[in-house]
Order: structure tokens, then C-alpha cells, then sequence
């Protein structure tokens, strides 16, 4: 855990640098993976997008190392040739928790203090679609099944 509050990255997850910092802006992009509504009830929700190929963004946590990343989490976007996750998902006791790396999905390196971004201007932003998901998951409620 690093504790300089003016050093972006948290722990050894954050792949922020050199990945992110040595990749181009047009090739620093993650894919959705596909599951099925059948059997994968919740990441099919959680990744529901009009796209499957999403814009990459900087935020504290960039992207995740996947080195790291226990076994039983399920990555749910990843960038393959960079060898990283920027969308996971798992459980902890009774919950659930997922993660979404970077800050702003329309503002590739959003600072503190840059103005914010104007969502009026993205209405069909895929990035901001993942974090809808996510707000709007914990509403959806599991139909029980006959058996």
C-alpha cells in the first residue's frame, strides 16, 4: 500500500504505470465479455451495453494487474495484449462487489480539479452505460423458478 497522497497509484493492482502510460490513447481499450442470460444472470447485466469494444480511461486505479486478481473474481472487460482487467466482479459473505477502473469515461485523463464533464454531451456513452449497470443492478430482483 503506498500512502504518498500525491503518488496515483494505491498497490501493486494499479496498472496505471508503465501500462497505461506507455499505450497509445487509440489502442487503450478493453473488451466486454459475453455471458449468457441463461446461465450468468448477473454479469450478463452488469455488462449489457450497446458495445463491446469500450474506450479506456485514466482514473486512481487505471486497470487492474491480472497477476493479482484472486482466482475466484470473474473479470468481466479486460485488454488482453496488456494483460490487464478494468471490469471485475465478485462475492464477499452475503454480497456482492464490482469494480469498474478508471474515473471518467468521456474525459480520457480527467484531473482533479478539471471541470466536470457534461453528461448532457454523452448520451450514448458506453463507458457511462457499465456504471448505470451498476447503479440500477442491486434493483433487479431474481424471479423465482419452477422446478
Amino acid at each position: 500500500m503506498k500512502t504518498n497522497p500525491y503518488e496515483y497509484e494505491f498497490s501493486t493492482i494499479d496498472a496505471t504505470v508503465p501500462v497505461h502510460v506507455s499505450t497509445p490513447q487509440n489502442l487503450d481499450n478493453f473488451t466486454l465479455f459475453d455471458f449468457s442470460a441463461k446461465w450468468d444472470i448477473v454479469p450478463t447485466m452488469l455488462c449489457q451495453n450497446h458495445k463491446q469494444l469500450i474506450k479506456g480511461f485514466y482514473g486512481q486505479t487505471t486497470s487492474f494487474n491480472k497477476q493479482y486478481i484472486k482466482k475466484d473474481v470473474l473479470i468481466m472487460g479486460e485488454n488482453k495484449s496488456l494483460n490487464i482487467a478494468r471490469y471485475i466482479h465478485g462475492t464477499m459473505g452475503k454480497g456482492t462487489w464490482t469494480f469498474y477502473s478508471g474515473h471518467d469515461p468521456e474525459d480520457y485523463q480527467h484531473k482533479v480539479g478539471d471541470p466536470p464533464t457534461d453528461l448532457n454531451l454523452h448520451p450514448n456513452s458506453a463507458g457511462y452505460r457499465l456504471i448505470l449497470n451498476n447503479i440500477l443492478f442491486p434493483a433487479a430482483k431474481k424471479k423465482k423458478q419452477k422446478t
